[in-house]
């Protein structure tokens, strides 16, 4: 597509969202509304793009040699639906996906959907302690689970969880620990060894429905854009995990817009790396995807780097949606350059801060001319504020883009939550269909975050006159070094233009004199050696002088979530012990 005409395209489907006439004063934004929302569910709006492209492909997973089109995904989408129904699952209970990538986890987003009942997204990595409370806190009735992950064998870890289970059948669980689960679904393979009486084959479950089940099309009649859909938990780094309550409304709206932005069709096909239950893949990948007719492609279960190179190569993607480190990998792999990239036109990245560097690397060595950044939390659905393809390549490297539409964004001090001059640095806050319903049985924690409709976001950023939004970290990552405000971003993006530098993480350490000091831990670049003393010199009459790290340290890895987020917190921690501070 040219340039010319892309342009025109995003002109049509985005009107005004990249134009301002009157700069603005306050740093308060509100987006477009040419486009009324869409005011229907996801099922509805799903099988009205069947309609159109019965014979379209839906998904390729390659890891497990699968490729559906519309109107089979359709087909088994409905099968388990009905499946759930036939088993007592009412509308608006709750069914938890334990999960990796595959297509069963395709289905089960659709089939819940379709049913009217909440799917309960559960990281993979979570441990038994984890897994009790976010089963318990929801009450989920059923789970849906895979078989191991990494080294964690998940049956042994149910077993540990509720000993009793052994000798009970999956059809009626009664187990002291879960008082609510009543089945375990373990989702199989066609070699599958058997496995215990307590768990059920997925294939198995799958059969007990029925695609035309007239109870089905009762149950999707009954549905409304407003109904609770998807419930996510929160990082749980400040105290235990909250669930995010998403509507069909918030989910739907939210994937549109982002495929608006990128101009999808029929014609693309989107490489998808990301874990599927964080809320970029489920929503700003499947959802987009499949409310614009596009492809799926899911390279491997978990993120492999040469497995992403090989499916966009193989598949001709045209998009690739990633978070910094995982863009990072991939033009590292030794290999990068063996694979034809040149299919790729688009993307996001999301998730964490993209260095310009990183940025420049990725639209010229992958070919992503029409890369954008995204920003935006799992309680906003996610996407609040996007760049667009055509956003001046300054803009793209600098900023996370402009308020999304039908939302607002504002910028208020962190004191007196009055709004604040254009420039200025206070926290973000989100308005708009896009925020959640609430935590889940938590009113108390819904009441603090969301303040006459307006998400605290609890990320520090600032405004210009355009209404470009630049986010410069946690208010709770802010290093506060002797009355200095020094934001971690602002450290990290200098240091990554250093030739040595591979990638840079910088955070506060406590200080008895100055109350924090500046650490960093920099990975270098593959065969290169640094000194501290080559860092610090490096930053000397360049950065201000309470920037520059005290500690230094040179590490090959961060500590990291599985969906790519570096965990700050555990890089305090390591610092604290290794300096022996309390």
């Amino acid at each position: 597509m040219s340039q010319t005409l892309f342009r025109a395209l995003l002109n049509q489907r985005y009107p005004n969202a990249a134009s301002r006439h009157t700069p603005l004063s306050q740093s308060h934004d509100i987006g477009p509304t040419d486009t009324p929302l869409i005011d229907a569910t996801i099922g509805t709006v799903f099988d009205a793009m069947v309609q159109k492209n019965p014979d379209k492909e839906a998904l390729v997973s390659r890891h497990q040699a699968i490729r559906w089109t519309y109107g089979e995904l359709q087909h088994k989408a409905n099968q388990l639906a009905s499946a759930m129904i036939s088993i007592g699952i009412e509308k608006g209970e709750r069914i938890g996906i334990w999960s990796h990538n595959n297509s069963e986890w395709l289905l089960m987003q659709l089939a819940t959907a379709k049913a009217g009942v909440v799917l309960v997204n559960i990281n993979p990595a979570y441990r038994i302690s984890e897994l009790q409370y976010a089963l318990n806190k929801v009450d989920c009735k059923v789970l849906v689970m895979m078989r191991h992950f990494k080294t964690s064998d998940y049956i042994e870890m149910i077993q540990e969880m509720a000993p009793e289970i052994y000798h009970q059948h999956y059809d009626g669980l009664e187990l002291a620990s879960l008082p609510n689960l009543k089945r375990i679904v373990w989702i199989d393979a066609p070699d599958s060894p058997v496995q215990p009486n307590f768990v059920q084959k997925f294939s198995d479950w799958m059969a007990q429905g029925r695609a035309d089940d007239p109870k089905l099309i009762e149950r999707s009649q009954s549905l409304q854009a407003d109904d609770p859909i998807n419930i996510q938990f929160t990082s749980g780094t400040t105290g235990t995990p909250k669930g995010a309550t998403l509507t069909h409304k918030n989910l739907l709206n939210n994937a549109y817009h982002l495929g608006e932005a990128l101009c999808f069709s029929t014609d693309d096909k989107l490489c998808l790396p990301l874990p599927l239950y964080h809320c970029f893949a489920m929503v700003l990948g499947n959802l987009t995807m499949l409310s614009h007719g596009a492809t799926l492609v899911y390279p491997s279960s978990s993120f492999e780097p040469l497995a992403v190179l090989q499916a966009i190569s193989e598949e001709k993607c045209t998009a690739l949606h990633a978070v910094p480190s995982m863009f990072l990998a991939l033009l590292n792999h030794p290999q990068c350059h063996d694979y034809d990239l040149t299919s790729l036109r688009t993307g996001v990245s999301g998730g964490a801060n993209c260095p310009r560097e990183l940025m420049e690397r990725i639209i010229s060595e992958m070919h992503m001319k029409e890369l954008t950044i995204a920003y935006g939390m799992t309680e906003t659905s996610p996407k609040s504020t996007q760049t667009l393809p055509t956003t001046a390549i300054e803009k793209r490297v600098s900023t996370v883009g402009l308020v999304q539409p039908h939302l607002e964004v504002k910028i208020v001090d962190t004191e007196t939550g009055a709004t604040l001059p254009i420039g200025e640095i206070g926290e973000v806050l989100t308005k708009g269909y896009a925020v959640m319903q609430g935590y889940w049985n938590d009113k108390l924690k819904t009441d603090e975050a969301v303040v006459d409709g307006w998400m605290h976001t609890g990320d520090l950023g600032s405004m210009d006159s355009e209404g470009y939004i630049s986010i410069v970290g946690r208010s709770k990552d802010m290093i506060i070094r002797g009355g200095e405000n020094i934001y971690p971003a602002e450290v990290e993006n200098y240091l990554y233009r250093h030739p040595k530098i591979l990638d840079a993480q910088v955070v506060g350490v406590p200080d008895d004199k100055l109350g924090e000091q500046v650490a960093a831990w920099i990975i270098p670049k593959n065969g290169e050696t640094l000194t501290e003393q080559e860092i610090r010199d490096f930053c000397y009459n360049h950065i201000a002088h309470y920037k520059i790290p005290k500690y230094i340290r040179f590490v090959d890895s961060y500590p990291m979530t599985i969906t790519g987020k570096i965990q700050k917190f555990k890089i305090v921690e390591a610092m604290k012990a290794e300096l022996g501070i309390g």
